[in-house]
């Protein structure tokens, strides 16, 4: 089958652009801004946006939003998503483009997201002649902090004039190499809440057992009894509806001594979950259950539950032809399928509005360099990735728009 001549040319784009988005993206990892504090990054963004003509908008305070409308006429709005910021992480690398801000990285691959939607801009800008409608380009604060930049633009309207039909996202991926990408439709990525439990009971002497009621003693039976709940596999699947679940917990406090019997004793964990009726449910087990025992053992706890992002579903239809999309631009061999994972992104929040697709960028080399995981003081990617995640994000929207 003849390939379109299109898709040539933003192939051809996307090479010739190899240098700027590099360097875009060596600015943007040099000088990264923690999450909500991204002024320098949304200046910078709007900077190189508007030097290319394109329309920009600044919300919710570090957000920039940028339209690119076809020259023929009405048509779809299609949504793209970068994020802006990084993480209190002090960088280890050895590079000309390190870490200038102390205890602050892009150890998450912001920077990669944010210089490849630059680049798809370029492109798409350059391309207005071939398409109707207009793409949306949004970049994002803080993804890395609840409660998520997405829900407070969202809030903010950026979902909202123009309204755009769908939402398209990348992700950097250390395990595929770079010119691979993968896909994954429906249920994705897990909802994500923070636990908060604190135990009261009575201190006293550890010799002295009758005046004292033991707050350690309660907080780990009520661990045990939720850690039993949830590995008990036919019974968590059987409440759950078979849906993947994860509860854990990282953190318990108890300021007593080898002799001291503490006041309090808190603990901290997370929950994790792929259904949001289930999520609900769940919380109100994990509370009632709690406050159960420790009323049984004579003390009380107050169980608090910090909702974060929700699941993040992919949309069959659309997520099929994104996939379509990049066999077409990378061919086939280049395109995987993804596995679940209980990890969770604020993506989610639009893909709770209207249909929506995250996918991964490949990022380590042949060689074997770059596979560090994200949130590692040496997370580095092969640069090759920056033309795929350039020319990828500028092929999937325009094939959303007039070339189906």
């Amino acid at each position: 089958m003849e390939e379109n001549p299109l898709l040539n040319r933003v192939r051809e784009s996307a090479q010739d652009l190899f240098t700027r988005v590099q360097n875009i993206r060596h600015h943007l990892h040099a000088h990264p801004e923690l999450s909500f504090k991204e002024f320098k990054t949304a200046e910078f963004v709007t900077d190189e946006l508007e030097s290319i003509g394109i329309e920009v908008q600044r919300m919710s305070t570090t957000g920039v939003v940028g339209l690119i409308k076809g020259l023929k006429g009405d048509g779809p709005v299609v949504a793209l998503r970068a994020d802006l910021d990084a993480l209190p992480i002090q960088e280890k690398n050895d590079t000309d483009y390190v870490s200038k801000n102390e205890g602050i990285m892009h150890a998450c691959g912001h920077d990669v997201h944010t210089a490849s939607l630059l680049g798809a801009a370029h492109i798409l800008q350059s391309l207005r002649e071939e398409f109707g409608g207009t793409i949306k380009l949004i970049f994002q604060p803080g993804e890395e902090l609840l409660p998520g930049g997405a829900s407070i633009m969202i809030a903010d309207g950026v979902l909202e004039n123009p309204a755009p039909q769908q939402i398209y996202a990348q992700h950097v991926f250390p395990s595929l190499p770079a010119g691979h990408v993968g896909f994954r439709s429906g249920m994705y990525m897990a909802s994500t809440d923070e636990l908060h439990v604190t135990v009261y009971g009575k201190g006293g002497h550890a010799a002295m057992p009758k005046d004292y009621v033991n707050p350690i003693l309660i907080a780990s039976t009520i661990i045990a009894a939720l850690n039993a709940f949830f590995m008990d596999e036919k019974t968590r699947l059987r409440s759950a509806g078979e849906t993947p679940t994860v509860l854990a917990f990282g953190k318990i406090t108890g300021m007593g001594a080898t002799n001291v019997i503490p006041e309090t004793v808190s603990i901290e964990g997370t929950f994790r979950t792929m259904s949001e009726d289930w999520r609900n449910k769940a919380h109100e087990f994990l509370i009632r259950t709690a406050e159960g025992i420790a009323k049984e053992m004579g003390g009380r706890c107050e169980f608090r539950i910090d909702r974060g992002y929700p699941v993040l579903f992919n949309d069959n239809e659309i997520t099929d032809r994104a996939k379509w999309a990049a066999e077409e631009y990378l061919g086939a061999h280049r395109v995987h399928e993804l596995d679940l994972r209980m990890t969770a992104e604020d993506f989610a929040f639009y893909s709770q509005k209207i249909p929506a697709c995250f996918y991964r960028l490949g990022t380590a080399s042949s060689d074997g360099k770059f596979t560090a995981g994200v949130h590692s003081p040496v997370f580095d990617i092969d640069e090759k990735a920056l033309e795929t995640g350039a020319g990828l994000l500028a092929w999937i929207a325009l094939r959303e728009l007039n070339i189906k």
